[in-house]
């Protein structure tokens, strides 16, 4: 039976980042993904975003790590030279109705220390965004974008030069704890037994069902699991913006959003679909009703120009009809049990958080 310091659980741009970060604290540490490659799931199946924080809550886990996090991930990408640009974000108010939504925006994001937030009129929006139809908005100046590929091979080239390792296609398949260290029966090819001192499970979709197979775990710990699937659409046409555009917040989320790649194209979404099991497939038909929404603030947005690009899919641990949860962080001072992080429902803004989610899991398992 193979020994090892600390084992995480899951290759995504968290998991890596945690590792990297128990590593860089002079930890041993393994990280075993089930896939074939690192970052194969919601890590490499999102907007790329660097959110400035806008939307969440004072006191909130996501509120402050991804404040804390978007500046470390800026400094980061500068000294490692990950590519990434700090674009911007437009916020707009379409209709005289909304402008009270962006000033409830600015107030809640304030809340969390995000100060630089400008508002505009409709006019001063359209200087920016010349195509852009709108009666007012916000523009975060800190929002920006970031190659996610790019950011896991730095966190994984950190972790494996502080002497950690990734171990790919070894999914974990139960663990129990004995004699104050964890038992892991690893699948895989060559399935191998393991003993270690910490076990993180960053596992993302499948965490809270790495949680069910921890012998001992109090199951009423665990919350459910949702599945929910974003559809993204291309634009054939170059898009005439070289900022973010989200419509003011949506009862059901942020409304469809344009983002851009690193390349300027542009990308609208998402569609959301709660599903049963995972699959990435995009229905070119669901892009039918987009339409309505884009022109509302870019009216010019041509007939036919959408077309499929991606999907991702969030793990959710809320129903459909129930309001977002915050990041569940689960140390040993939650569940009784030594050496073990949970975390579950690590969605947006993980990407943008994941350096300081990297610190606060490192500490959950230093802290007496």
């Amino acid at each position: 039976m193979g020994t090892v310091d600390a084992v995480v659980v899951g290759a995504g741009v968290v998991g890596l980042a945690v590792a990297r970060e128990l590593a860089l604290r002079g930890r041993e540490v393994w990280v075993l993904e089930a896939e074939d490659a690192i970052g194969t799931q919601t890590s490499s199946r999102n907007s790329e975003v660097i959110h400035a924080g806008l939307y969440y809550q004072a006191g909130s886990l996501k509120g402050r790590l991804c404040v804390a996090g978007k500046a470390l991930l800026y400094d980061y990408c500068a000294v490692r030279g990950i590519a990434h640009r700090r674009c911007g974000k437009l916020i707009v108010a379409t209709t005289e109705a909304e402008i009270g939504q962006l000033e409830a925006l600015i107030a809640r994001a304030a809340a969390i220390g995000v100060t630089d937030l400008v508002r505009l009129e409709g006019t001063h929006a359209q200087a920016l965004e010349p195509a852009l139809s709108c009666v007012a908005a916000v523009l975060s100046p800190s929002t920006g974008i970031v190659d996610s590929h790019g950011l896991m091979s730095a966190l994984q080239g950190d972790l494996e030069n502080a002497g950690g390792l990734v171990a790919l296609r070894a999914p974990l398949i139960s663990a129990h704890l004995e004699d104050s260290a964890f038992l892991l029966q690893v699948g895989g090819a060559d399935p191998i037994e393991l003993r270690a001192r910490t076990l993180i499970n960053s596992a993302g979709l499948g965490a809270v069902a790495l949680a069910r197979a921890i012998a001992g775990l109090d199951a009423g710990l665990i919350p459910p699991a949702y599945l929910a699937k974003g559809n993204y659409y291309a634009l054939a046409v170059r898009a005439p913006f070289s900022r973010l555009v989200y419509p003011v917040p949506q009862a059901a989320g942020l409304g469809v959003h344009l983002t851009l790649d690193l390349a300027g194209q542009a990308r609208f979404g998402p569609d959301v679909e709660w599903i049963e099991e995972i699959h990435y497939r995009v229905d070119p038909a669901r892009s039918d009703a987009f339409y309505a929404s884009i022109r509302q603030y870019w009216p010019e947005l041509p007939d036919n120009s959408l077309v499929p690009a991606y999907s991702g899919i969030r793990p959710k641990i809320q129903a459909p009809a129930e309001p977002a949860r915050d990041f569940m962080i689960q140390g040993p001072a939650a569940h009784g049990t030594p050496g073990l992080v949970n975390l579950f429902g690590i969605e947006s803004p993980g990407l943008t958080a994941c350096l300081a989610l990297g610190s606060h899991v490192a500490d959950l398992i230093a802290a007496p």
